[in-house]
């Protein structure tokens, strides 16, 4: 049984603890509106571009001029994984629900016969995936440093991807994501940006457009600045579940902290009584025995 200065100095820890857990839950609270305006905002550009890229999709069809990017490179053999996770933890299972998406589709390509190979945005997903797959991570993006997320942060991860695909690197592309539903809601999401998903048309009509150049040149030029955009909504997205994953993870440590403090603290007291209850003892003992 613990001594009354072990229980003492652990009630002190644990409301240490609790104070830095609070700490943290309020600047996690602090930073998610904000976080969650930037997402929220990036959400009608990203789909539109999408709605945009469909129409003038329709009008290029499966022509010889339609970019590669589009079109892909007729097979499926190599596969390229872009992670996108939290530099940091203590948030929750937000990294592992991830990185657990991505194991599972790198485990199921892997058994199909093809070859996967892996790029992580973040330390974490990183640090999950090569306990498995150090093998096949061929790069890593740390963006500890950053203190806010710009699109040219996405613009670089989104050169750097269509650099490899140029140059044979890989058929399919996919991205991995957790899209930010409420503070105790976000969703692992995977998205194929390469060959890339034009979506479904803005609307049907009877107009018909004229692209100049043309068609086939426009969509060269969208497309990668559109990979470029899905990836920046991709890590805004992230920022957003990442606070939102900690706020509530936070909240849970401060509770339960509570909880053991009520627990440690009914425990010294009943300890002490019983202390305090035996030298009564004693005292009277000895002073019955004179």
């Amino acid at each position: 049984m613990p001594s009354l200065k072990d229980l003492k100095n652990r009630i002190a820890s644990v409301k240490a603890t609790q104070k830095i857990t609070k700490a943290m839950k309020m600047v996690a609270a602090a930073k998610l509106r904000r976080a969650q305006e930037a997402a929220e905002a990036a959400r009608p550009y990203s789909q539109r571009m999408g709605a945009v890229l469909a129409n003038i999709a329709q009008a290029v069809g499966q022509d010889d001029s339609a970019p590669r990017l589009m079109t892909g490179t007729g097979k499926d053999d190599v596969h390229l994984l872009v992670v996108c996770t939290a530099e940091r933890g203590l948030c929750g299972g937000f990294n592992s629900q991830i990185a657990r998406l991505a194991r599972d589709h790198s485990r199921k390509l892997l058994a199909n016969g093809k070859t996967v190979k892996i790029i992580c945005v973040g330390k974490k997903g990183f640090d999950i995936l090569r306990r498995e797959f150090a093998s096949l991570i061929i790069d890593r993006v740390d963006l500890r440093e950053v203190k806010k997320l710009g699109f040219g942060n996405a613009d670089e991860i989104g050169r750097k991807v269509i650099a490899l695909f140029d140059k044979g690197e890989f058929d399919v592309c996919t991205l991995f994501y957790s899209e930010f539903k409420s503070v105790i809601a976000q969703i692992p999401t995977a998205q194929q940006l390469i060959p890339a998903s034009a979506g479904e048309a803005a609307e049907q009509s009877d107009a018909i457009y004229d692209y100049e150049p043309d068609a086939a040149a426009i969509l060269g030029d969208l497309i990668p600045r559109n990979i470029s955009v899905q990836i920046f909504r991709a890590l805004l997205e992230n920022v957003a579940g990442e606070m939102g994953a900690k706020m509530s993870a936070m909240d849970n440590a401060t509770r339960n902290a509570g909880e053991m403090i009520n627990k440690l603290t009914l425990n010294y007291n009943r300890q002490r009584q019983a202390q305090i209850t035996k030298e009564l003892i004693e005292i009277i003992s000895g002073a019955e025995a004179l």
